[in-house]
Parts: C-alpha cells; structure tokens; sequence
C-alpha cells in the first residue's frame, strides 16, 4: 500500500484578512436583503492566486461559527491550502456592502473577532520551523489597521523583508484610518520594506490628493519597490520598475458588481508573475516594458472575469468545477 503524497508548500503565503461580506440585494417581493460572500481582500487574493494554479496558503483565524465554516468550503472548493488556518471560537467579522450601480461602498463589523485577534504566538504556532522558505509573502488592506493583527502582521513584514519577495496591497479604507498623517508614516514604512505595491487611483486620490500616479510610483521605487502597480477602473492600469513603464486597457465586460475586483487584480498578476518564473526581486527587475504590460493584462483579465460574478468570485485557470 503507497503512502499518501505530502500536500504540495505554498508558493504563495497570503496573511490576513478573512471574514463574511453582506452584499445588499433583493428579496423575492422586492424587499432590502443582505447575501453572505466570503471576503477580506487577503482571503480573496488567496482564493484567486489557488484557482489560477498556484500553491497558495491562507494565514489566518477562522471561527467556528456558521460564517466560519462558509469561509472554510470556499477556501478548500478553490484549492488554498489549510497548513496556517487557525481556528478559534471568536466569531467571524462582518463587511456590510451596499452596492450602488455595481460599486460597493462598505461599513465593517470586526471588533473582537476571528481574524483580527491574530497575534505573534500564532505565528509561532503555524511556523514552527519558520517560514516556508520558498514562499512568497502577500498582505495588506484592514489587517494593517486593526489590532492586534496589524502589529503581528508588521513584525512579519519586518522579518521576511528581503529574505523573499513581499506583495503589499494596501486597499485603503479611510473609515478604518482615524489617524490619516500616522497612517501615511506607516505606508512609507510597509512600501520600503514590501517588493510589489499595487493600488487604486482611488487610493491615490485619499492618499496623495496632490500628486500624479507616476510621482508617487517614483517616490515608491527609491523607497525600495520593485514594481509599483496602479488600477484604474475604466481607465486601466500602469505599473512601473526601475527600468520600465506599460499601460493597459481594462476589458470591456458587462458588469454585475465590481466586489473583489482589486484583490481579482492583484492574484492575477502574482500567478502571471509566478507562471512566468518571476516571482522574485530579481524577476521583477528583469521586467522590460513588453513582459510588464503581459502580466498586467493577464491582470485585468483576471479582474474583469471577476466583475461578471456576484461577490468576490475570481475565475479558475482551467475548466470552473461543477
């Protein structure tokens, strides 16, 4: 009798936000209603980059409760490994997402639970031989602004900074963000020690009202980035390496909402980075303009797919499961 394989190790280690979004919607007759989706941008950038192919685990708290185990079949349907799920009795956090023409404008719920009670000693838990050393690391969104998960994620940050290359996503929500000038420390701090760093004009717009895309991607790179990414709904997206620029259209698709679209975004561009074999600082480097405007439409393809779905529901590389 054969032994069972070992599950494969991530090629991706995606920490942070896990909870439930409430999307508004419509009952039979007509009345409000709340749908639950699984969300957080973390669980959603994990879900995209497993059901583009690659090996990604979800660093997280998971509960439970009701919510909890809707997060745990979503997650195991699209392939994320469970090596660095945690589980814990506190409840799941909740994101109320009101959709207005397709765009979604949210409130959170999150104080005390699942995923924001991540702490330093579940870290040790989930790494006891340390990191996995092939892997590369993605976080960002509410987790770095909701204790104590944003500290335990920034001694994370600080820890595997270059020793393997580091996605930032910071997916700002200035509901969250009480402080805006010590948040804007903070992001200098997580872009200098972070390799990728995409974001939205919208988050441009909050951050930096003043500045063009291209001042800040500029500003990003003598921080020390690798490769800056701006999204740009409608009007595409630009990224920028030291030594190249590309544009891209968006791809015009008829649009059902646009939740999940970013973090849609950001899994297709590290699972084309990663197909291609550069999902490292130095692949990033060796990015000239042409191979630069190939993972970013492999990118928006990925986001536009995710558009034509309700909720955050990135599409699969090969055939969608039954």
């Amino acid at each position: 009798m054969g032994s069972r394989a070992s599950p494969p190790e991530p090629a991706v280690v995606v920490a942070g936000d896990a909870f439930v979004d409430l999307t508004s919607t419509t009952t039979a007759v007509g009345g409000p209603a709340y749908e639950p989706h699984p969300g957080g941008s973390c669980l959603n950038v994990a879900v995209g980059l497993a059901r583009q192919g690659v090996p990604t685990s979800l660093l997280a708290r998971v509960s439970t409760d009701g919510f909890g185990a809707l997060l745990r079949r979503h997650l195991a349907a699209s392939g994320v490994l469970d090596h660095h799920l945690i589980t814990t009795p506190d409840l799941t956090g909740l994101a109320v997402a009101d959709l207005t023409d397709g765009q979604a404008g949210y409130s959170f719920h999150t104080a005390g639970s699942a995923d924001r009670g991540l702490r330093p000693e579940d870290l040790r838990e989930v790494f006891p031989t340390g990191f996995p050393p092939a892997a590369a690391l993605h976080l960002g969104s509410v987790a770095l602004v909701q204790e104590p998960q944003a500290s335990t994620l920034l001694g994370l940050l600080r820890a595997e900074s270059g020793r393997r290359l580091v996605s930032l996503d910071p997916n700002v929500r200035p509901k969250l963000i009480p402080d805006r000038g010590r948040y804007l420390g903070s992001l200098t701090e997580w872009v200098g020690l972070s390799d990728v760093v995409k974001v939205s004009d919208e988050d441009l717009a909050w951050l930096y009202p003043t500045e063009s895309p291209d001042s800040v991607a500029q500003r990003w790179l003598e921080l020390g980035a690798g490769l800056v990414v701006v999204t740009a709904g409608a009007d595409g997206a630009q990224g920028w390496t030291a030594r190249a620029t590309a544009h891209v259209p968006t791809r015009e698709v008829t649009v059902v909402d646009t939740v999940g679209a970013g973090d849609a975004f950001t899994a297709g561009m590290l699972a084309e980075l990663h197909r291609v074999g550069r999902l490292t600082r130095a692949g990033l480097e060796s990015l000239d303009s042409g191979p630069l405007a190939s993972v970013l439409h492999a990118a928006a393809a990925v986001a536009a797919a995710t558009c034509t779905r309700a909720g955050a529901e990135p599409p699969f590389r090969g055939p969608e499961p039954a």
